[in-house]
């Protein structure tokens, strides 16, 4: 598959927008968001759909080991020990903004067969998804 690194969306009235449901044939959105988010690698773990400009719900983000991972319509299910946060975002310029998060999170998706899967995910790996999933529902930091 051709790598195709996307232009990154600003826009805040967009990134506001929810996205809608992906399905299989989105595996190319997904695709192009990987791409994008190794080629910002430097600055970036994680990234969803409308960073470029695609109102999918489908995120891509680093793990611990270095792999990346995609999910398609990931939904929090379950999530413990809430905590302050400082993070920045791509799509959005300036200083770090305040959220909340939690420590512990139960993720359920799909997979690239659209198969449904759950996961558990903890620390920085859990607050990442749940910044990209923040970024499915139009929800700025």
């Amino acid at each position: 598959m051709n790598n195709m690194v996307k232009e990154l969306m600003h826009e805040p009235a967009f990134l506001a927008q929810v996205s809608e449901q992906a399905t299989e044939a989105d595996m190319a959105i997904a695709q192009d968001l990987l791409d994008t988010l190794m080629a910002h690698k430097d600055t970036c773990v994680g990234m969803a759909g409308n960073m470029i400009g695609e109102l999918k719900r489908i995120i891509c983000f680093v793990l611990p080991d270095g792999k990346y991972m995609t999910m398609f319509n990931p939904e929090i299910v379950r999530s413990a020990d809430p905590y302050d946060a400082m993070e920045s975002c791509l799509s959005l310029v300036g200083e770090p903004r305040p959220a909340r998060r939690f420590r512990q999170i139960r993720v359920q998706y799909q997979n690239e067969q659209m198969q449904t899967r759950a996961k558990a995910f903890t620390g920085f790996t859990a607050q990442i998804i749940q910044h990209e999933i923040d970024h499915c529902n139009g929800v700025l930091i």
